[in-house]
């Protein structure tokens, strides 16, 4: 195992079409943002991938859209690498 640090960005890290490229690819980032949209009563996905940048920036859409995509990010590092050994995490705002 090797052993790693997760840190994950704050505000200011979002960008329209943030994971649109790999997406297709991990089905977990879909399942992610589906139950994060389910939980909030919005659809966040449609958010991060056809904005626009104003919709995205405001603080109470990019902390929920942060978080779901940090989460999906962890789950897919999480299933597709597990000989790595996370020890510590950090977030950054």
């Amino acid at each position: 195992m090797t052993d790693v640090i997760a840190f994950f960005p704050g505000q200011g890290a979002q960008q329209v079409g943030m994971l649109s490229d790999i997406s297709e690819q991990y089905s977990e980032i879909s399942e992610t943002f589906t139950e994060a949209s389910d939980a909030l009563g919005i659809d966040l996905w449609k958010m991060v991938t056809d904005g626009p940048d104003s919709t995205l920036n405001q603080t109470f859409n990019t902390q929920p859209a942060l978080l779901a995509a940090s989460t999906a990010v962890w789950r897919v590092v999480s299933k597709h690498s597990p000989a790595l050994n996370v020890t510590a995490g950090a977030g950054h705002s």
